[in-house]
């Protein structure tokens, strides 16, 4: 199916919390409204990770109510698909639809509030479990955003201990090969020159496909089949299901970007297992040494829990341990939040001072890390791909201001000269 706004000046006001899946989501959501008539709703398109990130959307919920009383709000997203009569409970919100309903095509067909359609029903939700494929919708451009999403998989099969997000996407389902390289296709048509492929459990792409393709081989296919493609990139990635041909790729195609975000989650091995994580340290420390062997240039990212249920000080070391020793350049760190419902909430729970503590220390040493790889880029040259106000990011994701005036949508050789609060700053290189 290909999105294209009818009105483009005529487009929903969507609010998006949580991941890059997300991001590609609202756009879809954004032309699907619009092009049925919903131009006029607010939508909270909403993460179900934290307790935090609902807090977030509850907050800004109110806030939209207050500033636009007539406005009617419309709640979407993984929150609201694992406890839907929770954000109906809101006297702002007046519709809470599913993770399934906000794709539909469908359903904003039939989506029109004054219509006999909802006979008083305000909310539509759908079991997420009983959902078996995703559609790969053509995008044909992303407000805002020079680099291009294109989702390839959705949902997932794992079951870590402390994750909803499961219940809020449901089984692991992939888009198929030619439906990706025809959303590629799409977007570059219109200037994008970067893709990121994103996903809930992006590694897991293929396992519903017939001969049970991996995430290399489509990456692989993706570069064979669009030469026009200057750079692709991947969202995270669970280091315990990385095939030989995305290594492969990784070594030999320039066009893949070097930059890996692992999910990672921590450092100790006992609570590795108690997350139902499926590598230890040990594991980490061996892919990237073979990531770093294969491609010298590759930077990576992770994701670590501060103060998950049982986490004494001992363990908490060995996720600093972890990010030092192998070298962990980009870390999003997440004070463990209590999802309901799940088996995390049934262990110990470790003190919410203590958590915060944890939290900072790691963010320290994230901050560390982070400046230490700017340091080291410092006199080398860099492909920028610039994004708006002549700001890009290199290949190795480093964030560059550039000296010159660039165009948005091109990209430079650029000469690194010195860091500043928000990144680096550079200067075209001839």
């Amino acid at each position: 199916m290909k999105i294209t706004s009818k009105n483009k000046n005529s487009l929903p006001d969507i609010k998006t919390f949580g991941c890059r899946l997300n991001i590609w989501e609202s756009q879809v959501i954004s032309d699907l409204a619009s092009q049925n008539g919903q131009s006029d709703l607010i939508i909270f398109n909403t993460c179900a990770v934290t307790s935090e990130a609902e807090r977030q959307a509850r907050q800004a919920i109110r806030s939209s109510k207050r500033s636009r009383p007539d406005a009617q709000i419309l709640v979407t997203g993984c929150a609201a698909q694992v406890d839907p009569q929770k954000w109906n409970s809101m006297p702002e919100v007046d519709f809470v639809i599913g993770n399934k309903e906000k794709l539909d095509e469908d359903f904003w067909k039939r989506f029109v509030p004054e219509d006999s359609f909802h006979q008083n029903q305000n909310v539509f939700v759908q079991d997420i479990m009983e959902v078996k494929s995703t559609s790969g919708h053509l995008v044909e451009s992303f407000n805002k955003h020079t680099r291009g999403f294109v989702q390839v998989q959705n949902g997932c099969d794992h079951r870590c201990t402390f994750c909803i997000i499961p219940f809020g996407r449901g089984p692991s389902r992939s888009v198929s090969t030619q439906d990706v390289i025809n959303s590629i296709n799409s977007l570059l048509k219109n200037g994008v020159k970067e893709i990121v492929l994103t996903g809930v459990d992006l590694t897991s792409w293929g396992i519903d496909i017939f001969g049970k393709p991996s995430l290399g081989l489509l990456v692989k296919k993706i570069l064979k089949n669009i030469p026009n493609l200057h750079r692709l990139r991947l969202s995270s990635i669970d280091p315990a299901e990385v095939d030989f041909d995305l290594m492969d790729a990784f070594e030999h195609e320039e066009r893949l970007m070097p930059h890996i975000h692992l999910s990672i989650q921590h450092g100790d091995d006992i609570i590795l297992k108690r997350m139902k994580r499926r590598h230890l340290y040990r594991d980490v420390i061996n892919f990237v040494k073979e990531a770093k062997r294969r491609r010298n240039d590759i930077v990576f990212g992770g994701d670590f829990i501060a103060g998950f249920p049982t986490e004494d000080e001992k363990a908490h070391q060995k996720s600093m341990q972890l990010i030092t020793e192998a070298n962990i350049t980009y870390i999003h760190v997440f004070p463990y939040s209590n999802r309901k419902n799940t088996p995390a909430s049934n262990m110990p729970q470790v003190q919410k001072k203590i958590i915060q503590k944890r939290a900072k220390e790691l963010r320290d040493l994230a901050e560390k890390q982070h400046n230490k790889f700017l340091i080291s880029q410092i006199g080398t040259t860099q492909k920028v791909l610039v994004e708006n106000n002549s700001v890009g990011h290199a290949t190795n994701f480093s964030k560059i201001k550039l000296k010159e005036n660039v165009e948005a949508c091109t990209i430079v050789s650029t000469k690194i000269l010195e860091i500043n609060p928000d990144g680096l700053i550079g200067t075209i290189r001839n």
